[in-house]
């Protein structure tokens, strides 16, 4: 039996079998293109699966599939999940025919197709690969780049890409392809040299062999390799060599393996990018290569690669003729598949003398490559000149740049040539594959000569090369790797063999598979082998011992003489082969899975088993290895690999068992003699390293046997069994003889591997063990480890490791026990390292002393393994010594890292021991740390199994920054501090726009049944929160609505007729038409931005209604009957207005593309302006971006001039002031001013003209660029054409222009660089108050030679026409800058004179401009106001009151009169635009003063005489000007004001003054609520356009102002409502903020409250936002860092997440904040605390786990007696941590309670909770800790102040009682190493642990005896650092004092 188990010691047993069919295979067969190509030539596509074809089909695809079995294959790779984290399944690409199928699965979900492609020819290759999109085609920049992760498809003529997101890429081939490669950077091309291209002669020159595509837009450029040459210098050039073929590409590292079929050797060579000197090489001209034949050569291929990139055929080359008679392959069928690299490569035999004019002429792209790169001559020429020798130069000329290569091969190694070389020795599989160690292996498979060569290679230390090294031969069939950094090897015998790195480790058994056996005799799966006979009983220990040859080698016998075994294979008459079935080849490795191809043709897919799979052996070797020589490590590893992996391994729980027996053996001891590891239980039955005891052969029993039954495990457990008892069964002796016997002759076998390295090996167990202590989840693990440290530290006779285990496991760790003896002589040959500490650390002692404020050495740690150690250290510096740097820097001066190079020595690094420091902001450090914590990657679930004392400061940090967090924190931070508010906050601001919390998907039940009104979609629940007191909002609606009949009220006298009744009535329908036309604008601003469209839904648009309903009879009134005259088109401007309205509903969040737009296109001719309106609104949002050029265009050649308008208008506000040359191009074409002016002349109508130019306004917005600003300064005053151009509605273009100027230059003010010789100002005043008119200048001067003939203007400047423009083009450009000269030329006239000569109308602009210039003179008060008004006009304007007027001679009444209102509502406008969206109260007050006036003027007897018109102009001015400051408000004295307007619908009331206040209501309910207007100067000017104070008269009427202007009002509307929603409901809620102001000239820094949601004041103004408590947890938003974050909240509909705290209820539940229940609890807390219900708790917190905590634990029951104590407890714990909001600090009070009872009981085993009590203990003690309490006096406690008290006098009163008890004899026997009974150790070490008791060892250096006095003792051991009230209780022991003194 023994030699079956030494046998199978060796071998590995693979796992989990599973029979391998390709996946695409099966699939291929029902993929609906099975039917391939013979039915896809006959019938259309659609016809494919038509009834008459069914029948023939099934005959084709038996065809198919049998021609399709040969030409079928795949590849198989590491599934790659799409957001990159961690999946283990396989990918596997599979081609056969035409298909490509890509499939992936897993073991936990099927198979499943991914995509499946079908091309239309053969597909020859099929790969993954992964471009690169980015602009920098430098190396240094590629990790930045993003990746397009593709999958490509060669065929013979084109490569197909398909990238993940779906885009498709084609890309023709110029040359036939051999080979496709995927790279690092791209696809890798080699082209398929043809059989007759012969080596070319000395003149002319080779191809590129090797081509690069880097993206598949990209161009093929040839690959440049760079090899160096014997003496040193290296040549560049192209790859050219036919003889070099790619045998393999790896990625990273990237590198490339190529074979020289002429030399047979193999070369490695690093593929990287060109850098540019090699560039500069390749491309230049070089002189003798500049011969004729060389050009028609390199540039002939230049012309074919790029008209083949082109899409050409080749077929059309002009060698068309030429080639073909050379190369027979060409055939009539295909001519461009074959002949490609024929084609190419005859064209270099052109010379002149066949054809000059063919060969050269046709080629335009001179020397696209030069590849000569033998002569490298000094002289350089530049690539744009062709040399001089070149006769052909005339012909050439230099058109094309030449194609720059893009990669490069740069060569590495190359095998040295060895005398026998075989010719075919190219290598048929290449991997690369690193052993145990980390060292990486580059193996070939030469297949002809039966070898795996293995390079070995490494990275040179500046990462920038690779070092290959020497080549290691294996003999071997096939290879492939394994990810768990080894290899299979199938050797030649057909046996399966594992290798790490080149180090074999034994053959693998395959369950399942006859291994190979060379004996004829049995055909059986070999139950005995040749073995057999020797029948030495060889132990275990002896085995895994010693480094004999023959373990490192299979004993499985071999042939020695290899020769021989070759050629029985090559002659094929090795027995074994007939016997069945064996394997064949290996293929497909992914990760730790192989496939292995069986002789019979099957495939079986196997798993090489991992190297561990408990994490704590995969720890624990992993330390191992890490310290240990690489050598040593391997060898180490491959001993513990062969014996883990046996067939039948152990089971999860026995691997550490296994593992400890196997390391003891490899350091010299004997397990099997050691007690503990003796009796381990290995549960695998067949377990190669059971002690050989069950496995000797003997038939008689011994005694021995008996013993190990006895000593086992099970054993025990059945004496303790209750069945025992009852059975009354006495226990057996077990002889503990055995035990001493044992113990005498234990030594350790110093020959063994890691004999030298035990201490090693033991300080980095250490470590580990200490790294284990700070995982609550390993204390399993611990335990196990604990026994091995003990051990070997007894061993080492290490007593201060002892002790330390002693303290930490008083039971596991028995004082005396078995040691091992080493020879004293052996000990000089261990190794000790310099890292080697005496003292052990302690990773609970290093934290505790930094909270004591002592110094403490470096931390010892292992870089990776050790990760939570370096993490606590390095909290614990920056948080409680406030060392900031600590975690800034990589080698921190609290860590010493472990490595095996050799280290300072051990008094130096005692020397640069740390203090405490002070550090500058506390608060900043827990910012720090939470920040740093998260970045590392730390995560609350890592933090939930720390120790809670050693997270104590952890989680006080995150206490600290949960109370005042920054709110741009990432969203991990958030998470870390359990804000979910913010992490939500977080987590949206990362997402792309989209929908909101907030947007309403459905509209309520009533709004579906009644018609779309337009106004559906509008946000109710945040409206209802903003307005919540009435219904205004339905107020609006209804006012809004223009969806509906209106109501013809109308009283049929007797007098009227029937006829004249309906005329009556048709006509005040008419008159309440124009009002419904004016509805629209204002409801676009109702419903702004307010809807989300659905892309597979057309937009809807509410139809414009203009019929109505005369009551009582209800019947229709309609315009269309015929009675009365209508004008005509009047409904064209209101359904424009009526589009755009519906337009702007689209969120400029919304998804919508140029399709969707397009398909919104309404089927009727008569909906057409509406969709005009519709396109300027999408433009207003930003989306007619996205709108193609072509679609564009398409509108514009309509020559609907409405879709023109809004076309233009929207185009320009969606590229507002980028100076967009596109869109200048579109723009200029409809004015003609800025076409040149030869160019025809366009009849664009006159409206088209004035929309393009206020776009041209839009487009250089603030740019003041100098031409534009020219033709539109000469535009204001354009004079009319000799035709009659240009002759209606001037005004309106006029004013366009100016304000296109305005705009241009806005508030450049006199800074406006290079216009000064344009005189701007000057110019403009010159438009304003008339005068002769200037030569024009400039290019158009002929247009205008000849006058109008029409109108008669003489030589001077039309004011009328001019003055508004160019009064508001003044405003702009001097628009805040507070210039009073420019200001005093718009003062309103002062003489009677004067005022004759100035409109009344134009003085409101003059006014207006006035204080917009002088901006911050703007007062909110009437004084200001009338301030404005002249002295003339104040003194002799008629109070409107009075009945009779004055009569006056020289003063015109009625100019002062109308001066005098329309001077007031400039100024009262001015004020609107100053205080627009700040809702301020004194401007509020003074501007609705004014509009009550203005209406007490228009009902005022004498009205007449300033005309209603007039006073209505100004009324709706006011009303206007109101609603801009109240905008957004909904404001409800405005709102009275509007709907009283809304009721006047007779007399003066036209649709111009309707549209106004409509508008006025629209902005006063801005986007619902949502939005207010800006004051910034873009925002300015787009209000001048929107609000311009001349209203149209009529529907049609444009002639002094474009009616599509009044929208931009849109592009100074900003979203400034801010809404708090819980984040636990997720709905909108109440929440109290804090907005402070920043200081300015007018009011200091200034605080205010507002209940959110609410509009913010503009951001500029503001300084900090913050969320204020009690309810909810204070957030701070800090604008002084900067508006961004703020604003991209407010943009995605202000939603800001708040988080209520516990115990309170939203302000909607409980206003007045009466019934929260901390309102209740807090008048007498402490008697409360008994009295808490735990039913309460749900008010406090929806936490499950608090509540069910509640529910089991703190719900008081029947007869409770002892238990209501505890029950007391918890109840109040809980309450503490619910009210101060700390939950998580419960488990922590529990496990201090449970500790504390525990130690009173005296059932401590081990003193980890003890120490966490201490350390909690000492952080609430720290210095730090108290200076944070300082700091911040009202912070909420984070543990019960009265708790730690409490828990700290339990513990010391339970330890004094143990004193007193006899303990002291206990601590005196310690302290004078003695042993004391078992029975007290426990306590003992509690008792040492709590009271920091130094070890023993210490204390001889101080001297206990002798001592006679307190303070002697105290002086004595101030330098070990005991605390005082330790030492009290020690001083009656060291005193010599018998009794105990205790406080």
């Amino acid at each position: 039996m023994s030699n079956f188990y030494e046998e199978r010691a060796t071998m590995i047993a693979a796992g989990d079998l599973q029979e391998f069919v390709p996946f695409g295979r099966d699939h291929c067969k029902h993929h609906p293109n099975a039917l391939n190509l013979q039915l896809r030539q006959l019938q259309p596509a659609s016809e494919l699966w038509s009834s008459d074809g069914a029948a023939g089909l099934v005959g084709s695809l038996q065809e198919v599939t049998i021609h399709e079995k040969q030409k079928e294959s795949w590849q198989l790779r590491k599934g790659v999940s799409e957001i990159g984290e961690e999946v283990d399944y396989d990918e596997e690409l599979y081609v056969a025919g035409n298909m490509v199928i890509w499939s992936k699965g897993s073991k936990s979900q099927a198979l499943a197709v991914y995509k499946a492609f079908t091309v239309d020819s053969p597909v020859q290759q099929a790969l993954w690969c992964d471009f690169i999109i980015s602009q920098d085609k430098s190396e240094k920049d590629y990790s930045s780049d993003e990746v397009e992760k593709c999958i490509c498809i060669l065929q013979s003529s084109c490569v197909n890409m398909h990238s993940i997101e779906g885009k498709d890429y084609i890309a023709s081939l110029p040359f036939q392809v051999a080979n496709v490669w995927p790279t690092k950077y791209g696809l890798l091309f080699e082209r398929s040299s043809s059989s007759h291209e012969l080596p070319p002669g000395p003149p002319r020159e080779p191809l590129p062999t090797m081509f690069s595509m880097l993206h598949p837009l990209d161009e093929i450029t040839p690959l440049v390799c760079k090899s160096g040459s014997l003496f040193g210098s290296s040549r560049v050039q192209y790859v050219v060599d036919h003889a070099m073929k790619i045998v393999f590409l790896n990625t990273d590292p990237s590198v490339v393996m190529t074979y020289d079929t002429v030399q047979g050797l193999h070369s490695v060579w690093d593929l990287r990018r060109v850098r540019t000197e090699e560039e500069t090489v390749v491309l230049k001209f070089s002189e003798q290569g500049g011969t004729p034949q060389n050009v028609a050569t390199s540039s002939s291929l230049t012309a074919h690669l790029r008209s083949l990139s082109k899409g050409d055929s080749p077929v059309a080359s002009p060698f068309q003729n030429y080639s073909s008679i050379h190369s027979q392959s060409r055939s009539t069928s295909s001519p461009s598949l074959h002949s490609r690299s024929p084609s190419i490569s005859n064209m270099a035999a052109l010379s002149r003398a066949h054809s000059p004019a063919l060969g050269v002429h046709s080629f335009s792209g001179v020397q696209r490559f030069n590849l000569s790169s033998h002569n490298q001559s000094p002289k350089r020429h530049s690539i744009s000149h062709s040399p001089n020798s070149n006769s052909n130069g005339s012909f050439l000329a230099p058109e094309t740049e030449p194609i720059v290569p893009e990669l490069c091969m740069d060569h590495l190694w190359t095998e040295t040539i060895t005398n026998i070389r075989e010719k075919n020795s190219q290598a048929s599989k290449v991997f690369i594959t690193s052993d145990l160690c980390g060292q990486k292996f580059l193996c070939f498979l030469v297949e002809s000569q039966l070898q795996l060569r293995c390079v070995k290679f490494q990275e040179s230390n500046d990462k920038t090369q690779l070092i290959f090294g020497s080549v290691t031969n294996i003999q071997a069939k096939d290879a492939a790797p394994v990810e768990i950094d080894t290899m299979l090897v199938l050797e030649g015998s057909g046996n399966l063999v594992l290798y790490t790195g080149v180090v074999r480790v034994g053959k693998v058994f395959i369950p399942g598979l006859p291994a190979p056996s060379l004996t004829m005799s049995n055909t059986m799966p070999r139950p005995s082998t040749p073995l057999d006979s020797v029948s030495t009983p060889n132990p275990l220990s002896k085995l895994l011992g010693s480094l004999d040859e023959a373990v490192l080698l299979s004993p499985v016998p071999e042939l020695r003489d290899s020769s021989k075994l070759h050629d029985s294979l090559y002659n094929e008459d090795c027995t074994f082969q007939q016997l069945g079935t064996y394997i064949h080849s290996l293929r497909d490795p992914v990760h730790n899975r192989v496939t292995l191809e069986l002789s019979n043709g099957s495939m079986v897919r196997i798993t090489i088993p991992e190297i561990a799979t408990s994490e704590l052996v995969q720890t624990c070797l992993q330390a191992i290895k890490f310290i240990l020589p690489k050598e040593v490590a391997v060898q180490m590893l491959v001993k513990w690999y062969s014996v883990h992996s046996a067939p039948g391994g152990p089971s999860y729980h026995s691997e550490w068992n296994l593992f400890v027996t196997c390391l003891m053996n490899m350091m010299g001891y004997n397990t099997d003699r050691l007690a503990w590891t003796r009796n381990f239980d290995f549960e695998g039955s067949l377990s190669p390293v059971i002690a050989p005891k069950k496995a000797r052969p003997s038939e008689t029993g011994s005694d021995d046997d008996w013993e190990y039954l006895l000593n086992s495990d099970y054993h025990q457990n059945v004496e303790s069994h209750l069945l025992n008892r009852s059975l009354c069964l006495s226990p057996l002796e077990v002889s503990q003889m055995k035990d001493e016997d044992l113990s005498q002759n234990l030594s350790l076998d110093s020959s063994t591997l890691l004999f030298t390295h035990i201490p090693a090996i033991f300080f980095v167990l250490h470590l580990v063990y200490e790294e284990l202590k700070l995982n609550t989840l390993m204390g399993e693990g611990i335990h196990s480890l604990v026994e091995l440290l003990v051990q070997l530290a007894r061993d080492l006779k290490l007593e201060a490791y002892v002790d330390h285990y002693y303290r930490d496991y008083p039971t596991l760790v028995r004082t005396t026990g078995q040691v091992c003896t080493i020879d004293q002589g052996q000990t000089g040959f261990m190794h000790r390292p310099s890292f080697f500490t005496s003292e052990p650390p302690s990773i609970y002692q290093w934290v505790s002393s930094c909270l004591k404020g002592e110094g403490m050495p470096p931390y010892p740690y292992l870089p990776v393994i050790c990760e939570r150690s370096r993490l606590v250290v390095l909290s614990i510096a920056l948080y409680i010594l406030g060392d900031e740097s600590s975690v800034s820097d990589e080698s921190s001066q609290y860590l010493s890292r472990i490595s095996i190079a050799p280290q300072k020595s051990q008094a130096e690094q005692e020397e640069n021991r740390f203090s405490f420091r002070h550090s500058t902001s506390v608060s900043s450090l827990a910012e720090r740390l939470v920040v740093w914590m998260t970045n590392v990657g730390f995560a609350l679930r890592d933090l939930e199994t720390l120790p809670f004392g050693v997270a104590l400061p952890i989680r006080d940090a995150i206490y600290h920054c949960r109370e005042q967090p920054a709110s741009d924190w990432p969203e991990a931070v958030c998470l870390l501090i359990g804000r979910q508010d913010l992490s939500k906050q977080a987590c949206e601001g990362n997402l792309p726009k989209g929908k909101s919390v907030l947007s309403s998907d459905v509209p309520s039940g009533t709004e579906t049944e009644e018609e779309d009104d337009g106004m559906n979609d509008m946000n109710q629940e945040v409206m209802s929160l903003i307005w919540s007191e009435d219904l205004r909002v339905q107020d609006v609606r209804r006012l809004l609505q223009s969806a509906h009949p209106v109501r013809v009220n109308v009283v049929q006298y007797p007098e009227l007729s029937d006829h004249e009744f309906i005329e009556e009535k048709e006509n005040r329908l008419l008159q309440l038409c124009q009002r419904t036309m004016a509805l629209p604008v204002g409801r676009g601003m109702f419903t702004l931005f307010s809807y989300h469209p659905v892309p597979t839904e057309p937009l809807p648009i509410p139809k414009l209604n203009l019929t109505g309903r005369a009551p009582p009879r209800n019947t229709t009134v309609d315009l269309n009957s015929g009675n009365i005259d209508v004008p005509p088109n009047m409904t064209s401007w209101a359904s424009f207005h009526n589009g755009v309205a519906a337009g702007l509903k689209i969120a400029p969040a919304s998804q919508i593309d140029s399709a969707w737009i397009v398909y919104n296109k309404p089927k009727h001719a008569e909906l057409a302006n509406e969709y005009a309106g519709f396109l300027m609104a999408l433009g207003l949002n930003g989306h007619l971006t996205k709108l193609a050029t072509l679609n564009i265009h398409d509108y514009l050649t309509k020559g609907h001039e409405m879709t023109s308008i809004g076309l233009l208008l929207g185009v320009s506000a969606a590229k507002l002031g980028t100076m967009d040359m596109s869109i200048t191009r579109l723009l200029s074409i409809h004015i003609p001013a800025l076409l040149p002016p030869t160019s025809t002349e366009l009849d664009v109508p006159h409206n088209v003209q004035v929309a393009a130019v206020v776009g041209i306004g839009l487009v250089y917005q603030g740019t003041a660029h100098r031409h534009t600003a020219e033709v539109l300064l000469a535009e204001i005053g354009r004079p009319p054409g000799p035709e009659m151009e240009y002759c209606t509605d001037r005004e309106s273009y006029s004013l366009a222009a100016g304000l296109a100027l305005g705009m241009v230059c806005l508030g450049h003010g006199s800074n406006l660089i290079g216009m000064s010789d344009l005189n701007v100002p000057e110019q403009l005043y010159q438009y304003m108050v008339g005068g002769h008119r200037r030569f024009q200048a400039g290019m158009h001067r002929e247009k205008h030679k000849s006058p109008s003939y029409q109108i008669k203007e003489g030589d001077t400047i039309n004011v009328d026409v001019t003055c508004p423009g160019a009064t508001l083009a003044l405003a702009m450009i001097y628009l805040k800058t507070n210039n009073r000269s420019i200001a005093d030329w718009l003062r309103a006239p002062d003489t009677m004179y004067l005022l004759d000569f100035v409109k009344p109308e134009f003085l409101l602009l003059r006014t207006l401009a006035r204080c917009l210039i002088l901006w911050d003179d703007i007062l909110p008060n009437s004084k200001w106001v009338d301030s404005n008004v002249p002295q003339i006009i104040r003194e002799n304007s008629i109070s409107l009151s009075e009945i009779e007027l004055p009569c006056s001679e020289d003063l015109n009444l009625e100019t002062l009169s109308q001066a005098h209102v329309y001077i007031i509502a400039g100024a009262c406008l001015s004020l609107g635009f100053r205080f627009a969206g700040s809702e301020n109260l004194s401007a509020f007050n003074c501007l609705h003063k004014f509009a009550k006036d203005f209406m007490t003027y228009l009902s005022a007897p004498n009205a007449s005489v300033t005309g209603p018109y007039n006073l209505e102009t100004c009324l709706s001015v006011v009303l206007l000007s109101l609603a801009m400051v109240m905008a957004g408000s909904g404001n409800l004295k405005v709102l009275q004001l509007c709907r009283f307007l809304h009721m006047k619908t007779g007399g003066e009331m036209n649709y111009g003054f309707h549209l106004a206040h409509h508008m006025a209501l629209g902005l006063l309910f801005l986007g619902g609520g949502r939005y207010s207007l800006s004051t910034s100067d873009s925002s300015i000017a787009a209000l001048l356009c929107a609000l311009y104070p001349h209203f149209p008269a009529h529907s049609t009427d444009n002639r002094y102002h474009l009616q599509a202007l009044r929208h931009l009002y849109v592009l100074a509307a900003e979203p400034r409502l801010l809404v708090p929603v819980d984040v636990d409901t997720n709905t909108p809620c109440y929440a109290l903020l804090e907005v402070t102001y920043k200081g300015t000239q007018w009011y200091e820094q200034t605080k205010e409250e507002l209940m959110a949601p609410t509009l913010l004041p503009e951001l500029h103004l503001l300084k900090q936002i913050k969320v204020k408590g009690p309810r909810y947890w204070e957030l701070l938003i800090d604008l002084s860092k900067g508006t961004q974050h703020l604003k991209s909240i407010l943009s995605k509909d202000g939603v800001l997440y708040v988080k209520l705290r516990a115990g309170q209820l939203s302000y909607k539940e409980d206003p007045m904040g009466w019934q929260s229940l901390l309102a209740q609890t807090v008048a007498n807390r402490n008697s409360e605390a008994r009295a808490f219900k735990p039913e309460t708790i749900s008010a406090f917190t929806s936490d499950p786990a608090l509540l069910s905590f509640a529910e089991y634990f703190c719900k008081p029951t029947v007869n409770m007696g002892q238990k209501q104590e505890i029950l007391d407890l918890f109840s109040s714990v809980l309450y503490e941590c619910v009210t101060q909001e700390t939950p998580e600090m419960l488990p922590a009070y529990i496990a201090m309670d449970q500790a504390v009872r525990r130690l009173g009981r005296r059932e401590m085993s081990e003193t980890s909770e003890l120490w966490q009590i201490k350390l909690v203990l000492e952080f609430f003690s720290s210095r730090s800790h108290q200076e944070r309490l300082q700091n911040h006096p009202k912070r909420g406690l984070f543990m019960n102040s009265e708790f730690l008290p409490v828990v700290k006098c339990t513990i010391d009163n339970t330890l004094d009682q143990w004193l007193q008890a006899g303990g002291d004899g206990c601590v005196h026997a310690y302290l004078n190493g003695q042993p004391c009974e078992e029975s007290q150790l426990s306590t003992l070490a509690c008792f040492l642990v709590y009271h920091s008791v130094p070890a023993p060892r210490h204390l001889p250096s101080i001297g206990l005896e002798g001592n006679t006095s307190f303070a002697e003792l105290l002086f004595k051991f101030k330098q070990l650092k005991m605390p005082v009230r330790a030492l009290l209780r020690l001083a009656p022991l060291l005193l010599g004092n018998p009794q105990p003194m205790l406080m």
